[in-house]
């Protein structure tokens, strides 16, 4: 009974933030500011799935400039989680089907988000240029998954390089966000469903990385994302067995 209500209720909550989101960026279309405020507002579904989500940002985390976020790709409850910490002006970068998804692709499009066809390598290509363009043009982030597809349950996965390649030629820093393991943790009929730790780690200086460096980047960006995923599901581990001692 408690996840047909859960059901119900993120149905017709996602449905109208989708309705009234497409209207809200009719007034300012395609501008980035928007991806944080809706990002925000799916976000607060995080309590409906019996979740509790902790945030933490480096303290001068506001006063970044333009950068490229990288974040683990678990499953769809990051769209609860991982998407409560965007900052504006950050865009995603996701695959071109997302915009035949009912009235969730329309708010996505919308709201300035840069599609790429994974099925054409030579445009996926000329997006990571159109992304370089976009850093040079105006103070932007872009926020990227450089798994390429959801690990579900399979740790974090080797990493693409496009996000690299496109940080290195934008002369930008790279920012990893690290989410606590959910998969298999969310289970809808039961109401409490734990904690999730969501934590940006400081930029990574790609300044002294060269083009032929890009695999070596991607590389050691994945080895401190694997370390910190590691130290916060034992975090979460250790205070979830505190409570219930």
């Amino acid at each position: 009974m408690l996840s047909i209500l859960r059901l119900i209720v993120v149905v017709i909550y996602s449905i109208l933030v989708c309705i009234f989101g497409c209207i809200y960026c009719l007034f300012s279309p395609r501008n980035p500011k928007h991806v944080a405020t809706f990002g925000h507002l799916f976000g607060r579904l995080a309590p409906v799935f019996g979740l509790k989500v902790e945030l933490r940002r480096p303290a001068d985390a506001a006063s970044y400039g333009n950068a490229i976020y990288i974040a683990n790709h678990q499953n769809n409850y990051d769209m609860v989680t991982a998407s409560s910490i965007v900052q504006p002006p950050t865009v995603t970068v996701g695959k071109k089907s997302l915009v035949w998804i009912p009235f969730f692709g329309l708010l996505y499009w919308l709201t300035g988000n840069l599609l790429i066809d994974r099925n054409n390598r030579s445009r996926a290509h000329s997006t990571i240029a159109a992304v370089v363009e976009q850093f040079k043009k105006r103070r932007i982030s872009i926020w990227m998954f450089p798994e390429g597809t959801r690990s579900r349950g399979r740790g974090l996965l080797p990493f693409k390089t496009g996000a690299f390649h496109a940080a290195i030629a934008a002369g930008v820093p790279v920012i990893p966000v690290c989410v606590s393991n959910t998969s298999n943790k969310i289970k809808l009929n039961r109401l409490n469903n734990g904690l999730v730790i969501v934590e940006m780690l400081p930029p990574i200086d790609t300044s002294a990385w060269g083009k032929d460096q890009v695999r070596d980047l991607a590389a050691h960006c994945r080895e401190i994302m694997v370390a910190k995923i590691a130290e916060l599901d034992q975090e979460v581990a250790e205070r979830e067995a505190a409570e219930k001692r």
